[in-house]
């Protein structure tokens, strides 16, 4: 099977090209390598798979058609998994306009060439920011998500309509996976995790948004990752499944979590709360163990161990300088 990635060097999307290439699927990485983060962070990514038989790389932009209708004319693809997009809450706030590009232009990029070059099976990676600031928790897949809270959030809730109508227009199998606060090993420098590691790590300050009361659900990459493998052989319809670890962390007590496993003392600085942050997030994961047979298996505590391992070993690579 030749399967297609989008975003293929980036955190989830290089440990899935190296979970399917020990499955012995061959994949087409597409990733722009932008400066949204050090470049070098994605090339190191993908160090260990770059020269594998079963991996092939194209530097290319989600929104460029003329590179992407290339790639699709000059491949034998079976299916897309749809990763690449640009990341963030808060900069997204920043640059909506740029969001809407590469989250909705770049989707419909990548579905018309599904269209054509008729390519039966996509997978779309949303997120749990869709949900907005719902009240009721756990999150469902039924609950409504009409009211997102910052641009990234409502590009994603446009990714999942766009992706349902060439579902119904051409019967392309699509599968959107909500993601909540993945995190690990290659996690993105600017998310809480990694950047309160690297500070605690380094005696730097970090800055607590609000009371440290809001909470997330964290999903450790590899448990993400199992999620969509199992989604392969049986993908078929149109479906909205969440994948989190359906247990929340308050922000304060992740810090705690943190200096425990690190070793070192936070300093802390609260500040204001952020425009388009969401209190708690909290998934239901009751139609992803029944369809999938998702059953997350790495705590938040073993999580982090791995993480600050990972990360010490870069750093005296070089990785990271901070």
């Amino acid at each position: 099977m030749n399967i297609l990635i989008t975003g293929g060097a980036g955190f989830i999307g290089s440990h899935l090209c190296e979970r399917l290439i020990d499955l012995g699927l061959n994949v087409i990485c597409v990733d722009n390598f932008d400066n949204f983060y050090n470049p070098l962070v994605k090339e190191d990514n993908i160090s260990e798979i770059a020269d594998s038989k079963y991996f092939r790389l194209y530097r290319s932009d989600i929104t460029d058609p003329p590179q992407i209708e290339k790639i699709f004319s000059e491949t034998s693809i079976d299916m897309v998994i749809h990763l690449a997009a640009r990341a963030g809450v808060r900069p997204s706030i920043q640059n909506p306009l740029l969001y809407e590009r590469v989250n909705i232009f770049g989707t419909m990029n990548i579905l018309e060439c599904c269209k054509k070059y008729n390519i039966p099976k996509l997978i779309f990676a949303s997120s749990s920011s869709v949900y907005g600031g719902n009240k009721k928790l756990p999150f469902s897949e039924e609950d409504n998500v009409d009211h997102p809270i910052s641009p990234y959030a409502a590009t994603k809730k446009a990714g999942e309509l766009i992706c349902y109508t060439y579902y119904d227009l051409y019967k392309i199998s699509i599968y959107c996976f909500r993601l909540f606060t993945v995190y690990g090993p290659r996690q993105r420098p600017e998310m809480a995790i990694h950047k309160f590691i690297r500070r605690i790590l380094n005696g730097k300050e970090i800055e607590i948004y609000g009371d440290g009361s809001s909470s997330r659900d964290y999903t450790y990459i590899d448990d993400v990752i199992s999620g969509i493998v199992n989604s392969l052989d049986g993908l078929k319809g149109f479906e909205v499944i969440n994948l989190g670890n359906s247990k929340t962390v308050k922000l304060i007590d992740l810090v705690k979590m943190i200096e425990d496993v690190a070793g070192e003392k936070a300093h802390l600085r609260f500040m204001e709360d952020q425009l388009g942050d969401v209190f708690a997030t909290y998934a239901d994961i009751g139609k992803a163990e029944k369809m999938l047979k998702y059953f997350p298996e790495t705590n938040i505590r073993e999580g982090l161990k791995k993480f600050v391992k990972w990360y010490k070993e870069k750093k005296e690579e070089g990785l990271f300088n901070e």
